[in-house]
This record gives C-alpha cells, sequence and structure tokens, in this order.
C-alpha cells in the first residue's frame, strides 16, 4: 500500500529539530517536502531529508495527504484552514492560534471537509506521560490538581534558539506553556467552568480553574525564571491520594507518536481526544486568562 504523504509547512528550530527528522524517519508515512517563509532553510531541511523544498505553499499541499505545520500560531491558522479546505489532514502544533476567531476558522474548514486532526501537545504524545494521562482520565475522585511550569527560556544567559521567536516574546508562557498545562488537566479534571487570573513577575502567571467535574486546580506558568529555578510538574490529589505526573523525554519520539494518531483517526476516522476541537477549548481558555489579566491592569489597559 501507498504511504500517506505528509508535507511539513515551517523551517524553524522546531521544525528542522524534530518534525523533520520524525517525518522522513516514520515507517509509515513519506516526507513529501517542505515549505516555509525563509526558502533557503526550507532548502536546508529538504536537502538534509533529500526531499523537495516548494517554494509555493499550495504546491506542498497538493502534493500531501496531510500537513504538518511548525509556524507561529498566527500564521499556522489561516493555512492549516486552507489545508483542510484542500482535503489535507492536520498535525498543528500548539497553540492552534492565540484568537478565537483563528481557532474556530480551522475548526470550521477541518469539520467542513471531514479530516482528521491532531494537536502536538508533546504531553499527550510522549511515552512517559500519556498513559499516566490516561490513567488519571479513567479514574475518579479528584479533589484538585496543581501544575507548575516555569522554563528560562528569555531567563540570565539563556542561549535558546526559541528565545529569538517574536511571538513567545509578544505572548509569554501563557501562551506557550499553557497548552500543554491544559492538555492535561481538561482530560483529567473536565472543562473549566470558571477562572481566576493574576500576573506575576515578567510573563508569570498564576491561573486557578473551577472544573466541571467539581475539582478545582492551579497553574503557574512563565518562560523567564532563572536556570536554578526552572522546571516543570503537575500533581493530581484526590482519593488516590497524591499522584506526579512523570518526567518526559525525546521530542522526536513523541512527534513520531502524534504522526501514529493522525494516521489512525484518518485511517478509523474517529477523531483523536488532543484534535483541533480540544485545540480550540484551550484557546478560549487562554483568551479568556489574558481578558482577566488584562482587567485586572492598574492603569486599565488591556494589552
Amino acid at each position: 500500500m501507498t504511504k500517506p504523504r505528509i508535507g511539513l509547512i515551517g523551517t524553524g528550530p522546531w521544525a528542522e529539530r524534530t518534525q523533520a527528522p520524525a517525518l522522513a524517519a516514520h515507517p509509515g508515512a513519506v516526507l513529501s517536502g517542505v515549505w516555509g517563509r525563509r526558502p533557503e532553510a526550507a532548502a536546508a531541511i529538504a536537502s538534509a531529508h533529500g526531499v523537495t523544498a516548494y517554494d509555493d505553499v499550495d504546491a506542498l499541499i497538493e502534493a500531501s495527504d496531510a500537513v504538518a505545520f511548525a509556524l507561529p500560531p498566527d500564521v499556522q491558522a489561516p493555512l492549516a484552514a486552507r489545508a483542510a479546505a484542500a482535503g489535507r489532514h492536520l498535525l498543528l502544533d500548539k497553540p492552534v492560534a492565540t484568537t478565537v476567531a483563528g481557532a474556530r476558522e480551522v475548526v470550521a474548514a477541518a469539520e467542513a471537509s471531514g479530516v482528521a486532526s491532531v494537536v502536538f501537545c508533546t504531553l499527550r504524545f510522549a511515552a512517559d506521560t500519556a498513559p499516566w494521562i490516561a490513567e488519571q482520565t479513567a479514574a475518579d475522585g479528584w479533589l484538585t490538581g496543581r501544575a507548575h511550569w516555569l522554563g528560562s527560556l528569555f531567563g540570565r544567559g539563556s542561549a535558546s534558539p526559541y528565545a529569538a521567536s517574536p511571538w513567545r516574546c509578544d505572548k509569554g508562557g501563557l501562551w506557550d506553556v499553557g497548552p500543554h498545562v491544559l492538555s492535561v488537566l481538561l482530560p483529567v479534571l473536565g472543562d473549566v467552568t470558571e477562572l481566576t487570573a493574576l500576573r506575576g513577575p515578567a510573563d508569570t502567571v498564576h491561573l486557578a480553574f473551577r472544573h466541571a467535574s467539581g475539582a478545582s486546580s492551579t497553574a503557574t506558568v512563565g518562560l523567564s525564571a532563572p536556570p536554578e529555578a526552572a522546571g516543570a510538574s503537575i500533581d493530581l490529589y484526590g482519593a488516590r491520594g497524591r499522584v506526579t505526573m512523570p518526567a518526559w523525554s525525546d521530542a522526536v519520539g513523541s512527534f513520531r507518536a502524534a504522526v501514529d494518531a493522525l494516521l489512525e483517526s484518518a485511517r478509523t476516522g474517529d477523531p483523536h481526544t488532543c484534535d483541533v476541537r480540544l485545540g480550540l477549548r484551550i484557546t478560549e481558555i487562554l483568551a479568556q486568562a489574558e481578558q482577566r489579566l488584562g482587567e485586572a491592569r492598574p492603569d486599565g489597559d488591556g494589552g
């Protein structure tokens, strides 16, 4: 049988280090080519994996059965809607968009064409954390949860290539690591029915949620911690006591698992639990949190 062709849209560090290697080595799919806003970067990634660098995004979409995205969220959203309208399955990066309207556009296009979609929230696909999340989702009796995700991307001495990302500089940890936290809390504790948000130092944000299950949770997210203070953890508390999410690694392997999930959803027609609809819900929650933060500014500036 012919293997599904997956095109890669995007040429940044994430595409180069994670998505392109995972797609090129995937046993069940073929990397059909690369397109990016920087032609020289697209050519370099394509050459490294022996595929075509496209100078027209629609030509890459046409040559593919599915499209993987490694783009800033608000560049990703309209291109994803375009690919879905052309009947291509979607492997999206998180967040799907940083506006609710943008995320809804992708959902509408995917639903209208009936394509499969997966949003690459790493914890939902990493070998160490995915089974843990599934186990906790199946359990009852949760009282509360606590997430703590402080990165040092903008911290002292950071040499990360992601620190130069304009959208991360603009939107901060709320939008960059907030989706990871919500991708765990929502399936385990239920949808968010009420939230509060408080600014901390730099881009740090403190969140409190009430969930549909009756449970509550808190989350602290940011990208500006000193290296000594950086770290990520999620703890759940309930009838089973305190349960701590295991550590995780292997971004390439995790992305390969996300490709597996997309191919399975496309084959069976069954929606994946971490699809574009969840991506939309995460966007809605983060947008609401951002609004709360704007309302709380002493000068009344909602920016």
